[in-house]
């Protein structure tokens, strides 16, 4: 029989996300963000769940070219925009829409020669300082983008850097907000400023705060049921479902005696008779290697914790909570437990020192994945 490990894709909890995004900002469509293969699972394995939203964002052509092939023909947008000229012929041929960032971009497009004018995003740099057209500069580059033929319709997009939370002492996405206003104020064009964050923190009718209104919002971590506000809020407050389980099964158990060690290092020391069990997952199949022992873990669906390092192959977890557990009992990593139990993904990164985003994108290639 194959290794016992295997991910499992919720289709439903995918839908119920992106319609929690719908709920959110009503008057809005809603991106579906599928980059890195849908945060780990897979596009066309995500596909079904999040085929309701009115457009996909992404980085990758060929990404696009997987969702064109799934026969998808809304719009699809590329979050980074092109990297090089000869990327606006299949831009043209996909019929995508496209960020604009920088001058050298606008510069390939006015050199394209294209019979289908491009639907562009153009984006403010307002203080997250990655991509994007600083204030001063913003306006300018609008009106290059608005003289060229190559170039029918212009939204304007900005991304936040602190949606998530107010920090420093700052003012959260207020100074943002202001500085999109201030920047594309009178400019046509539809507009996208809401990541999964402000789409769940600041679309709400909240007493107080900046609100986000925009044409469109983009539903990224909160699709797959990760909280970008995690430990403030869990799923649970958010309503998210978790569209990714990781579960194995024990091939092992051993009894402790006080003073025996606990994998590499010998970093855990049992201190009272105790009985662990032997996971077949590690850090080969993307679960942290740096998870520390108490990373949580459900074993039959009762919470337990993990034991020792994590090796390229196995982990150990306390068998203490659940005594009649044996070779081949169930153990969920993340996700959905048995008999309704779940465990949240934010949790074990938590425990982990990462995000959850992390752990999803690191689902290593030989896990089995499969559409639940």
């Amino acid at each position: 029989m194959p290794r016992p490990i295997e991910a499992l894709i919720h289709t439903d909890a995918l839908a119920h996300n992106l319609a929690r995004a719908r709920a959110c900002a009503p008057d809005a469509r809603v991106w579906a963000v599928v980059k890195a293969n849908a945060y780990g699972p897979g596009i066309e394995r995500a596909y079904e769940g999040l085929r309701g939203a009115d457009g996909f964002a992404l980085l990758d052509l060929a990404e696009a070219e997987r969702l064109r092939a799934l026969d998808w023909r809304g719009p699809i947008l590329l979050l980074e925009g092109v990297f090089e000229p000869r990327d606006l012929e299949l831009c043209s041929r996909l019929n995508l829409w496209h960020v604009v960032h920088c001058e050298q971009q606008i510069d390939w497009l006015a050199a394209h020669k294209t019979h289908q004018p491009h639907h562009v995003m153009l984006k403010l740099n307002s203080g997250m300082n990655r991509l994007g057209f600083r204030p001063a500069a913003f306006r300018q580059a609008w009106v290059r983008l608005n003289a060229l033929p190559q170039v029918d319709e212009i939204s304007l997009v900005t991304h936040f850097s602190d949606a998530d939370a107010d920090r420093f002492g700052r003012d959260g996405i207020a100074h943002q907000v202001a500085a999109f206003e201030e920047a594309t104020r009178d400019l046509p064009g539809e507009r996208s400023l809401a990541n999964s964050a402000a789409t769940l923190r600041h679309l709400a009718d909240v007493p107080h705060g900046p609100r986000v209104r925009a044409d469109w919002v983009r539903a990224g971590i909160m699709s797959y049921g990760g909280v970008p506000d995690f430990p403030e809020h869990d799923a649970a407050h958010w309503d998210l479902r978790p569209a990714m389980t990781l579960r194995s099964r024990l091939i092992a158990t051993q009894s402790l005696e006080p003073g025996d060690s606990v994998g590499y290092g010998s970093s855990y020391v049992a201190q009272r008779p105790m009985r662990i069990g032997v996971v077949a997952c590690g850090y080969a199949d993307g679960y942290p290697r740096h998870a520390p022992t108490g990373t949580p873990v459900l074993v039959e669906g009762v919470r337990s914790t993990t034991v020792g390092r994590v090796s390229m192959d196995m982990l150990a977890v306390d068998l203490t909570p659940v005594p009649a557990a044996q070779v081949g009992s169930e153990v969920t990593l993340w996700g959905e437990g048995p008999r309704g139990t779940r465990l949240p993904i934010d949790e074990v990164a938590r425990s982990a020192g990462t995000i959850g985003y992390e752990l999803m994108c690191a689902l290593a290639p030989r896990v089995p994945v499969h559409v639940a």
